[in-house]
This record gives structure tokens, sequence and C-alpha cells, in this order.
């Protein structure tokens, strides 16, 4: 078989800034060909041999239906004509033109539909990531012997961690290629996500899930800007809206399978009194797998060939696009079509920012050592051509947008189930049973102890075996010669009580249950350490109330996606926006459980579509060599967001709602305003 570049070439002109890969010639300087290549090019496929397409006729030719290829023909006209019409066109934009006619003809078909669930799985780790330590506190909390100032750190290095993720891998996807960095990235979770699930103490949990934060932190970044180079025009806006539904996806199977795994206590096991893998640690690992499914998918997938072109691999990007082009005619049952590029015109490198030194100049060490601060600098100064003439703009609207959306859309996330919480609490409060200078002697409890106060009791000779406590609490009370035994409790404890020759034997009662009480004579045998609370009522509810959320995220998604390309992206940013900051104003007329889970449903609907309309024109703003990087800095700029959002709306629960609602309104007006502003990207080629 003949080598298919036998006759390419790449041609470097004296001043000019692009090269050209292969032959001269062909339609418009765009190295198509009139004719199918020759053989000796080995351009024709083996389907084709004896085959002659005079014989084929459209099927839509006697109904006036014009061809497709008639039809994209048609469309290059009127973009030639446009650009002769207007002033010069830079290289940079011949480049994006002849991008978007290859990708033209190449098609949408398996290729990208395969391309699609692998990225697909990798938004879905990412949202899974902002589930999972909320979920397993209430179980890890006893566990881990957590306070509430390290609670509160777990719940903050998540988006700590997600965000120096954007911003790390943002900046070296533009420099080292989107594949590669989404491999390292979700290697790095998976590895750690791992290591997670098995660290017995706080300080190595904190740690490994902090680790596992950066490299999922650059999924989405990277997800984003690798599909987008894989998309024609017209189908650009549809299909990145239909990634974001694994966002949601994401959010649906962490809550199932939170409710379906942390409360089986069964499903762990221990060694000793030293390791103990509750069913929480399982929920973890199981809560990775969409990452590691990822990871397998991306190591059949190629690099974006429009990177590799940015970095002048003419040879790669000509191969990766074959392969995208012969994949997706091949499955629509058409594979004598054949790729007709000769040439792709790549960007000149005027310098090779990666310098080698040579083994005779320099260690090993000092070799990475050059490369890495080369590195360094190259994406530093990508990061500060955010902030040129022609970007800035771009930049500060979208700035203002990704802030504003995410302070209110994670602010309420964190206020919606805090404030049912506090409902519960208060409706359970009111409840409450209590029990004043009762008297009990040798009496057998073999009944549950629920939401009750006893105050100045005495308990002599009495038995408590085999039964649960939950919100029990004894006060000043009196316990002598009595039993603990096999006893689960919640949020029970003793407070300033005498305890004299009395035995706990199994049960999870331990010091910090007891608060300023006086033992006497007193033994605690085969204490219950390390073993997670019972599960709660509100437990089961707050994965209900995510599950919900997730779930009603559907819609907005649907809509979005079939509108964007109809409505205009703006549009669908702004308006969005602004239902979204009517729904939370609506929040003031909300005093039940239901009536907050109804608005919570509605805001994630409707921010759903404002998500999608955001992500797809951070994509169609910023060209190739900057669009990971800018987007790795604006989700950076969303994680800040949301740790400023959760932590101010979390500390008004249970104090006013007035100030959560105001601040997410304010914020979703201020953004759905600014958002208006933006140029239509509906049309424009992906530079």
């Amino acid at each position: 078989m003949a080598d298919p570049y036998q006759n390419n070439v790449y041609h470097q002109g004296g001043g000019d800034s692009y090269g050209t890969y292969g032959e001269g010639g062909g339609h418009d300087g765009y190295g198509y060909q009139a004719d199918y290549p020759s053989q000796e090019e080995d351009a024709a496929s083996d389907a084709t041999e004896g085959h002659d397409e005079e014989d084929q006729m459209y099927e839509g030719e006697y109904q006036g239906i014009p061809h497709p290829d008639e039809v994209k023909a048609a469309q290059r006209a009127a973009r030639a004509k446009s650009r002769a019409a207007g002033s010069s066109v830079s290289e940079l934009e011949e480049l994006s033109e002849q991008y978007e006619y290859i990708m033209e003809d190449c098609g949408h078909g398996r290729f990208q539909w395969t391309l699609f669930i692998v990225l697909g799985l990798a938004l879905m780790a990412d949202s899974v990531e902002c589930f999972v330590v909320a979920f397993v506190l209430p179980s890890a909390e006893k566990d881990l012997g957590l306070s509430n100032a390290e609670k509160g750190m777990l719940g903050l290095v998540v988006f700590l961690s997600m965000m120096v993720g954007a911003f790390l891998w943002g900046g070296l996807a533009d420099k080292l290629g989107r594949r590669r960095c989404l491999i390292m990235a979700l290697a790095l979770n998976c590895v750690f996500a791992f290591l997670s699930s098995f660290a017995q103490g706080y300080g190595f949990f904190l740690f490994f899930r902090l680790l596992s934060g950066i490299g999922i932190g650059g999924t989405v970044p990277i997800v984003y800007s690798y599909f987008s180079e894989f998309l024609q025009m017209d189908k650009r806006g549809e299909h990145l809206s239909w990634l974001c539904m694994f966002w949601m996806i994401g959010g649906i199977y962490a809550s199932f399978t939170a409710w379906g795994i942390i409360p089986r206590y069964g499903w762990g096991f221990s060694m000793g009194t030293e390791f103990q893998f509750h069913s929480w640690r399982v929920f973890v690992i199981v809560a990775a797998l969409p990452a590691v499914a990822s990871l397998v998918g991306l190591t059949f997938m190629p690099e974006s060939p429009r990177f590799l072109l940015e970095n002048a691999k003419h040879d790669e990007a000509w191969m990766i696009l074959k392969q995208v082009h012969d994949t997706n005619w091949r499955f629509k049952g058409q594979p004598e079509k054949v790729f007709t590029v000769t040439h792709i015109k790549v960007p000149k490198t005027a310098e090779d920012e990666f310098i080698e030194i040579q083994s005779a100049t320099g260690t090993p060490v000092q070799r990475w050592a050059v490369r890495s601060f080369t590195l360094c600098k190259l994406v530093l100064r990508n990061m500060a051509s955010l902030l040129s003439v022609e970007l800035r703009f771009a930049t500060l609207f979208m700035a203002i947008i990704w802030f504003c959306m995410a302070f209110s859309y994670y602010g309420l996330s964190v206020w919606f189930p805090d404030m049912i919480k506090h409902l519960q609490y208060e409706e359970y409060e009111s409840k409450v049973k209590t029990f004043h200078r009762e008297r009990v002697e040798n009496f057998h409890f073999n009944f549950s102890l629920e939401n009750q106060v006893h105050k100045e009791g005495e308990y002599i000779r009495d038995k408590f075996v085999r039964i649960k406590m939950k919100s029990v609490r004894f006060q000043d009370s009196l316990f002598e010669d009595c039993l603990f035994e096999d006893i689960s409790s919640t949020d029970t404890v003793f407070e300033n009580c005498t305890i004299r020759s009395t035995i706990f034997y199994n049960t999870d009662l331990w010091e910090e249950k007891f608060i300023d009480c006086r033992m006497e004579n007193t033994t605690f045998e085969h204490n219950k350490h390390g073993q997670p609370d019972m599960v709660e009522d509100n437990d089961v509810l707050i994965y209900l109330v995510s599950f919900l959320g997730s779930l009603a995220v559907l819609p907005g998604n649907i809509i979005s996606a079939l509108f964007v390309e109809k409505v205009g992206r703006v549009r669908i940013i702004g308006g969005s926006m602004l239902i979204s900051a009517g729904c939370s104003f609506f929040l003031f007329l909300s005093f039940s459980q239901s009536a907050i889970i109804a608005l919570q449903c509605l805001f994630c609907g409707v921010s759903a579509a404002a998500w999608n309309g955001i992500e797809v024109v951070t994509v169609e703003l910023y060209p190739a060599s900057k669009r990971a990087t800018a987007f790795g800095v604006l989700n950076a700029l969303c994680k800040l967001a949301a740790i400023l959002g959760s932590s101010i709306f979390a500390s008004f629960v249970g104090i006013t709602k007035a100030i959560p609602i105001l601040l997410s309104f304010t914020a979703l007006v201020c953004g759905g305003l600014v958002a208006l502003k933006l140029p239509d990207t509906r049309q424009k080629i992906l530079q």
C-alpha cells in the first residue's frame, strides 16, 4: 500500500504566520480535491472498488429536496462572499474556516456520539464529587470523630480543591493537550478517591479528598473544550447542551447510590479495633466509578485535531480527522465516501518554547526543571492574554455572569436542604416529651426511646437492653446498679448525671455522650467505637431532596438543547437567569417543607438552561489556543463564588431568610442583564 503522506509536504512561506500542509491547489486555498484522490495516494477505500458514482441517485431528487452536499456548498459560498465583501481575513480566521469545512465533511455520527458518552461520564464524575462529602458526613462524623469545625472544613475543601483543579488543568490543557490532561486529571481523582475510602483518620481523609478534588476539578473546562472541537457549527450549541445532561445524571446517581448503600451497615467489615470499613466507605468507592469508566473510554479516544493543528502537529491531526470522517460515514452506510482533504493550514512555530537541553549540557533533573519552568511561563502568559484588548470585555462579562450564577445557584443549593432540616428540627422539637422527677426501679426497658427529655429522674436496678435511643437527653439524673447492653444511639446525651455501679456493655455510649457527669464504680466493656449513627429520617429526606433537585434539571436541559440554536444563547442565559431570580423571590412565600422542595425543583430546572447557555458561549467566545484556559479560569471563579455563596447562605439558616433571598435575587438580576450584552455566537465559526 502506498504511503498516504508521500506527496504531502509541509511548506512555510517567508513572512506568513501559517504554513501549509500537503499539496497546493484546492478550492479557495483549502485543500479539497474536486475529484477523489488517486489510488497511489491511498485516498480511496476498498469499498469504492468497481463502484460508479454516476449510477447512484439521490433519494430526494424527485421531491425537490436539495442534496446535503449542495446545502453545504451554498453555505460555504455565502461565507466566502461575505468574507470577500468585508475586510481582510486573518490567517487564524482562514484556519478556523478551513477546520469548520473539514468538520462539515466529516459529519456528525458515531464518533461524536462515542466521545459524547465518554466525556459525559467525566462530567458525571464532577457532579458526583459535589455530593460525596455531603452524603457521607452524617455517618463519617462518628466514624472519624469529627468536630463541627472539621465537618465545615471537609465541606469547604470540596470546592476549594475543584477551584484549584479548574485553574491548573484548564491552563495545562491548552499547552499539553485536552485528552492528555483529562486522562491525568481523572487518574488523580480515581487514585485518591479510592485511597480516601480507606483513610481511618480525619487528616488523611481530608488530604486524599483534597487531591481527588484537584483532579476532578479539571474535567469541566477540558470536556467542553475537547468536545466542541469535534462539532460543526450548526450542531455545536445543541450537542454541548445535551452533554450538560450528564451533570444531572451524576446527581441522580449519587443520590440513589447513597440512599441504597450508606444505611446498609452490614456491607462493611472491620479488622480489629484499628481498621473499620463501614458502608459509607463503600459509597465513596462506588462514587468514583463514573471517573474510572471515563478514564478507560478516553484511552480509545484521539486527541483534539484542532489542538494538534494549533501546535503544528499536522500529520497526527490529518489522521484523526480521517478517522472521524471514515467512522461516521461507514456507520451511515456510505463507506465509499472518501476523506478528500489534501492539505491543512497550520500555525508556524516561530520558536520552540519547550527547550530541550542536550545531555552534555545538563542533568535530567535540570532538563525537567527547564521544561517545567517554560510550561508554567506559557500557561501564565496565556492566562494574562485573557485580558488583552481583544478579549478583556468578553472575559469581564463572562466573569460577572459565572460569578453571579454560581453564587446564587450553589448558595441556594445549600440553603434548601439546610432550611428543610431546620423546619424538621423545629417540628421535631415541638413534639418533645418531658419527664420530670420520675423514679423507676427494677424495670426492663425493651422499647426504643425517642425525642424525650428526662430531668432529675432516679433509675435504680433498671436494664436498658437491645434498644435504640434517638434524641434522648438525661439531665441531673441518678443511675444506680443499672445495665446498658447493645445500645444504639443518635443525638443522646447525659448531662450532670450521677452514675453508680453501672455497666455499659457493647454500646455506643462513650465519654463524649457524658457531659459533666460523675462516674462511681462504672464499667464500660466492648464499646462500639467508630460505628456510624443510625440513619435518620431527615438524612433519607436529604437524599430525596437531592434526587428531586437533580431530576428537575431535566426539563431545563431539554428546552435549552432544543432552542439554543433557534432562540440564541444570549436570550437563553439572560431569560433563564431573570426567571430564576423570580423563583428565588417567591421563597418569601414558602413556609413549609413541600413549598421549599417545589421551589427548589423549579429553580434548578430554570437554572439548568442558564448553565447550558453559559458553557456554550464560553466555548465560542475564545480561540482554540485559549479556550481551555479561559474555561478553567472562569470555572475556578465559579467555585470561589460557590464557597462564598454556600458559606453566607448557610449562616442565615434559622435566623432570617430575607438576606439569602435578596442576595440571590440581586445576583441573578445583575448576571441576567449583563448576559443580554453578550454577542450572538450562533453563526460564529469556532476560532
